[in-house]
């Protein structure tokens, strides 16, 4: 019988990674016997490991031992904790893009002020959570009553609500962040039209975002409030007129093909596990440093899921600034977590634990692998406009909903997320792709992922699977839908990041 698969990821590494389930007392590789059960993506020590000594993977550490582990021990969290440890902040040597000889092309929709968007929707945006059920009742009414049928080329109306906007300080980073990310919201090269709906009495004003933007009269924005407009009813009426005053010119956008440079694309990953550094995140990572070679954009996030990794990010940057930006990020986190009383080690739920990531110091060393190996060329706090080609990185929380918000306001119009246990996502206006990091969740699943990772245990090369999820890309930029459309996801994803105190 042949021994039960494990790898060794790095030869720095003193653990291997269990491929399938191991009863306990069974013989592996490298002349070990386990003395425990090894569940499936977790590790058994390979050498003996002292007592704080380090716990390395992927060459690098994640964790120190609690106490002395054996080989053949089960490593996880039992025997294994986190503190602080010195990195190497040093610039590496940073190598160009070689852009590709004939770039890639997608069908999209080319707007009046030179962006591209992959989907053509109509926006609704509440500019506060009393609003928010108006908002919701204008984009029913729309669809209900057949609003959208003479109309071919719009994708559909989207209410993008939230739980915040009033009861909050009308000034500072909080009321700024809010701001930032409605107006990036309705910004989006995927939003060919936007209606906001407020209340009238509360803290985040239309008037004064619109002034602070320079908004003027522009027909693709139009707003109301609900006390100025007479009412529930009265809003309703008026949200739907507006629409209809919208519609004509939106549907009148075009797909056209565009080059593959336009794409801006979201990377996340959701519900991992210990698969997700080996086979989905390095592959989108592959497909995003195919991407850049093209001359597009790929957007890394999820601060708190790098912490542990940002030496690596930081040795490609492409300046001193560009690294000293991406520090002064997660010095930010350590303050933050120390004023309310959190760490970094939170992070990881108890689905990313029972797959097999033991430390936050673990999943950031995957996470790190969806920017697969370009320069990183620019530094973004939360739901700034991205406007640097190549790889970039944002500010974001480590919750996916809240995350992807931020990316959609930057000016993302495409998102890949991987998943290991297998997150229920999808993000309106944009298009999201979901990748399985193991076969078993894609079969389970399968209606709700698009692409399945999981080969690449049984010899397909990242390399191919970059390319298939590159091609993919380029197809759903061109309208193919993607399962959590067809699903219907989105609706409920719009999670701006809210800090600051609730008064």
């Amino acid at each position: 019988m042949n021994a039960p698969t494990t790898v060794r990821l790095n030869d720095a590494d003193n653990v291997l990674v269990a491929i399938e389930p191991i009863a306990s007392g069974t013989g592996v590789a490298e002349g070990l016997v386990t003395s425990a059960r090894i569940p499936r993506g977790h590790k058994i020590a390979a050498a003996p490991i002292e007592a704080g000594a380090p716990v390395r993977k992927f060459g690098q550490i994640i964790g120190f031992a609690k106490e002395a582990i054996a080989p053949g021990a089960w490593v996880h969290e039992h025997n294994v904790e986190v503190h602080e440890f010195a990195r190497d902040y040093t610039l590496g040597e940073v190598k160009p893009v070689e852009p590709v000889a004939a770039p890639a092309t997608f069908m999209g929709f080319r707007r009046a002020n030179g962006q591209v968007g992959t989907r053509n929707y109509i926006a609704i945006l509440s500019s506060v959570n009393c609003a928010a059920t108006v908002a919701r009742q204008i984009a029913l009414r729309a669809e209900r009553s057949g609003l959208l049928d003479g109309f071919p080329n719009v994708d559909g109306i989207v209410p993008l609500t939230h739980g915040t906007g009033c009861g909050m300080a009308a000034d500072g980073e909080g009321y700024e962040l809010l701001e930032r990310t409605l107006w990036g919201a309705a910004c989006n090269p995927n939003v060919a039209g936007v209606l906001f709906i407020g209340l009238g009495c509360e803290v985040l004003q239309i008037a004064r975002m619109t002034a602070r933007y320079g908004l003027k009269d522009d027909p693709r924005f139009h707003w109301m409030t609900i006390q100025d407009s007479g009412g529930t009813p009265a809003t309703i009426e008026a949200g739907l007129a507006a629409l209809r005053e919208i519609l004509p010119r939106a549907d009148a956008a075009r797909r056209e093909p565009l080059p593959a440079s336009h794409l801006i694309l979201a990377l996340q990953c959701g519900g991992s596990d210990a698969y997700s550094g080996l086979t989905a995140n390095p592959a989108l990572g592959e497909a995003a440093d195919i991407l850049v070679r093209h001359g597009g954009t790929a957007i890394l996030s999820e601060t708190p899921e790098i912490y542990g990794a940002e030496h690596l990010l930081v040795h490609r940057a492409a300046s001193r600034r560009v690294a000293d930006d991406l520090l002064a990020r997660i010095d930010w986190w350590r303050d933050y977590l120390a004023r309310t009383g959190g760490q970094m080690n939170n992070n990881p739920s108890p689905g990313n634990k029972a797959g097999g990531l033991t430390t936050i110091l673990e999943k950031s060393l995957g996470a790190v692998a969806k920017g697969g190996t370009t320069p990183l060329t620019a530094v973004y706090r939360y739901a700034e406009p991205v406007t640097e080609r190549g790889f970039v990185f944002m500010d974001t929380p480590g919750y996916d909903p809240v995350s992807v918000t931020g990316q959609v306001a930057g000016g993302a119009n495409i998102l890949c997320f991987t998943t290991g246990r297998g997150s229920a996502f999808g993000c309106k206006p944009v298009p999201s792709i979901k990748l399985a990091t193991n076969s078993d969740l894609y079969r389970r699943m399968e209606t709700d992922m698009d692409i399945d990772c999981g080969d690449i245990l049984s010899g397909t090369t990242i390399a191919q699977k970059g390319e298939e999820i590159f091609r993919h890309l380029l197809d759903v930029a061109s309208g193919a839908r993607t399962k959590s459309e067809l699903l219907g996801y989105g609706d409920n994803e719009f999670v701006p990041w809210q800090v600051g105190a609730v008064m």
